[in-house]
């Protein structure tokens, strides 16, 4: 599916302040690359390295300088970068300036759509670059429901029924976070990370099975939940076999691919009296301590070694004694 410049004018064009004053027929024109530049040097006429994919920004040095020239070299400068077979999605004017009426007739022959922005020129090249990347970014929808525990961002996933929303809810009891329930948006970030979130439609809503839909904002309070988290650890939800076999150490981390980023992944067998709850949190506290450099089972397994060695050596000594 394609992003066009009338979904961007759609769902920022408010926030940026943008008017359309050309062009309107090229609203169905596609952006192809998450990017956003000043001509610069191509009003000049060095056209070398000027990429006719981007989104297209004036700002006053743009406008002023356009001003200053020839009419005809006006209208050549501008035709180098705006012909009929030019990709360009669009064209903005920040700060509200007023654009050379060559650039207006220019866009609307070409039906390349020209908007007029409230924002400054740097600000509006950050937001839109922001928002562009933000489109961009490589998602994919998960089945689950992603929590915020202790600052760390658990995605609860698991068979249908098997108990990820009540134990969502009895976290959200004890003062944790809901960022969304069922389904989770997961957008691979800058910096290598994932980022979940949920659909505007059902935000703040879970699915309690013989209660129905409940809005945990007003039932819970605003601090009870955001709109956006990473996502730092998987934990999978299962019900218990007895003809399964369970870590009960933790030596063997086991890690999950998501967007082609690993995370941590542990699996939690749930039973009539476990507390998953606590569990969930034990998990998240667990994962903490890890990222501060400290690892339970690890301690756990080097003292068990130490003990060992100690003992082999206390019984060669003893057996060199008796010999």
């Amino acid at each position: 599916m394609f992003y066009r410049v009338e979904d961007l004018f759609k769902e920022h064009g408010e926030s940026l302040g943008l008017e359309i004053i050309a062009g309107k027929k090229g609203v169905k024109r596609r952006i192809a690359v998450p990017e956003a530049h000043r001509p610069g040097l191509s009003l000049s006429g060095f056209l070398k390295g000027h990429v006719s994919k981007r989104i297209l920004i004036f700002g006053q040095a743009e406008i002023e300088y356009l001003r200053d020239l020839e009419p005809e070299v006006r209208v050549e400068r501008l035709q180098n970068l705006l012909s009929p077979s030019s990709p360009t999605p669009a064209v903005m004017v920040a700060r509200r300036f007023r654009p050379p009426k060559e650039l207006v007739n220019l866009c609307e022959k070409n039906d390349i759509p020209l908007f007029r922005a409230k924002l400054k020129t740097m600000t509006l090249l950050n937001k839109l670059t922001h928002l562009l990347t933000d489109e961009f970014a490589p998602s994919i929808n998960c089945h689950g429901t992603l929590v915020e525990v202790y600052g760390v961002g658990v995605l609860i996933q698991g068979d249908s029924s098997v108990g990820k929303s009540e134990a969502a809810l009895g976290l959200i009891e004890r003062g944790h976070r809901l960022i969304t329930d069922d389904i989770v948006k997961v957008k691979k970030r800058e910096g290598g990370y994932l980022e979940g979130s949920g659909a505007a439609l059902t935000r703040h809503h879970m699915e309690i099975r013989g209660i129905g839909i409940i809005n945990v904002a007003h039932l819970y309070g605003a601090v009870c939940v955001r709109n956006y988290k990473s996502i730092d650890i998987v934990v999978k939800l299962e019900v218990w076999d007895d003809h399964h076999f369970y870590d009960r150490i933790g030596m063997d981390e086991k890690f999950c691919d998501i967007l082609g980023i690993k995370l941590p992944f542990h699996i939690l067998p749930v039973k009539p009296g476990r507390d998953v709850v606590l569990l969930l949190e034990t998990v998240a506290l667990n994962h903490r301590l890890k990222g501060m450099g400290y690892n339970s089972a690890k301690e756990f397994n080097h003292k068990l070694l130490e003990m060992i060695a100690a003992k082999q050596k206390q019984r060669q000594r003893t057996s060199e004694i008796n010999s």
